[in-house]
């Protein structure tokens, strides 16, 4: 996949995309029987976009608003399908599931893993030494985030991502708590995945990714391409699939821009003082940092070795080991908290610790 190259004309593609979808309509109408319903084999999973209204003035909006070719925006969307499994997976799980940080883990450290990682830093050690000193982040930590998302590559996602963004766009499920505000977001990635395509010289129904349309090694989603991805090699062109540099220096710059700070850890140990422990307050916050250090202790959670001289804001961290065990504790840092901007959630942020660690010190060794 490329990204940001110069602008070619539209024109060709457009005119085939067109094409397909008008094929496809003719055959539609033609299986249309007499009470004008569309034939039972052109099931919903095999029906294209061109078919929906909604689909079709959203095209219109964002060639007008983004300044794009008309009918390549029309085609390109009129080509994406829904996809029936999508939708299913982005609702949240039962209520009252108890979650498992040591199941959650056992899923990203594990002996394959840790062993791809090793592999990964020391092909690519002189460019994570590199953006390091460039952005600031360690490479356990952008090594950390590429094994979780992706093995380091092994396992980018076999969606079309033209047709999971326009499934999540076009088709949210309404039963998520977050409907139209989830829906919002996907309609956002979808233009602005449809800007950047219109950029480069390749098929914009080629790409695959995630479910929900993250591509490449570090799965960034359409508007992250467009803010943080980097030519970190230098050679005139973005490619997040194939350029472990212009990956390593994407990461890191993502990093950068949502506020890493050098030299500060991510977490400390913690342990509770239970005369004074206010629990409850303390993880009121959730992952965001609220606490100083002073009254981080005076609800009753101390920092361990060099966490008791913290100088910035903290949070309790609280990760539940199911219904049988007791949870894991520790203090996080505004770090923690931007490991959390790559994907909301404390367990994916102490997988992506654990691992860049895991893989340290395999190293090491």
């Amino acid at each position: 996949m490329r990204f940001f190259l110069p602008t070619p004309s539209r024109t060709v593609a457009a005119v085939a995309l067109l094409a397909a979808c008008c094929a496809w309509s003719t055959a539609a109408v033609a299986q249309k029987s007499s009470n004008g319903r569309v034939a039972s084999n052109a099931v919903r999973g095999t029906i294209p976009y061109a078919t929906r209204d909604d689909a079709m003035r959203f095209a219109d909006e964002v060639a007008e608003r983004r300044g794009l070719d008309r009918d390549w925006v029309r085609a390109t969307i009129g080509n994406a399908r829904f996809l029936p499994n999508v939708p299913r997976l982005m609702l949240p799980g039962p209520v009252g599931t108890v979650k498992n940080w040591q199941t959650y883990r056992s899923r990203f450290i594990d002996p394959v893993r840790i062993a791809a990682g090793v592999r990964f830093w020391r092909a690519n050690a002189d460019t994570l030494a590199r953006a390091e000193q460039v952005y600031g982040v360690p490479a356990e930590i952008i090594v950390g985030i590429i094994g979780v998302e992706t093995i380091y590559g092994r396992n980018m996602g076999n969606f079309r991502v033209i047709d999971a963004l326009a499934t999540l766009s076009f088709d949210f499920p309404q039963g998520h708590p977050r409907a139209a505000e989830r829906e919002a977001f996907f309609r956002g990635e979808l233009e602005s995945f449809l800007s950047t395509e219109s950029r480069t010289a390749d098929d914009p129904l080629t790409p695959l990714g995630s479910y929900a349309g993250a591509m490449g090694m570090p799965q960034f989603m359409p508007s992250s391409i467009a803010k943080y991805a980097v030519d970190f090699d230098g050679d005139g062109r973005i490619d997040l699939v194939n350029n472990p540099a212009d990956v390593i220096g994407s990461v890191a710059n993502y990093f950068k821009a949502f506020g890493w700070k050098p030299g500060m850890p991510a977490i400390y140990p913690v342990h509770f003082d239970e005369a004074r422990l206010q629990k409850g307050l303390l993880l009121a916050p959730d992952i965001l940092p609220t606490f100083s250090i002073d009254s981080f202790v005076a609800a009753g959670a101390v920092p361990e070795g060099e966490g008791i001289r913290h100088k910035g804001l903290l949070a309790l961290i609280e990760l539940q080991n199911g219904a049988d065990a007791p949870p894991t504790y520790v203090a996080g840092t505004r770090n923690f908290y931007v490991i959390t901007r790559y994907n909301w959630s404390s367990y994916y942020a102490m997988s992506v610790l654990d691992l860049g660690q895991e893989v340290k010190a395999a190293m090491e060794q």
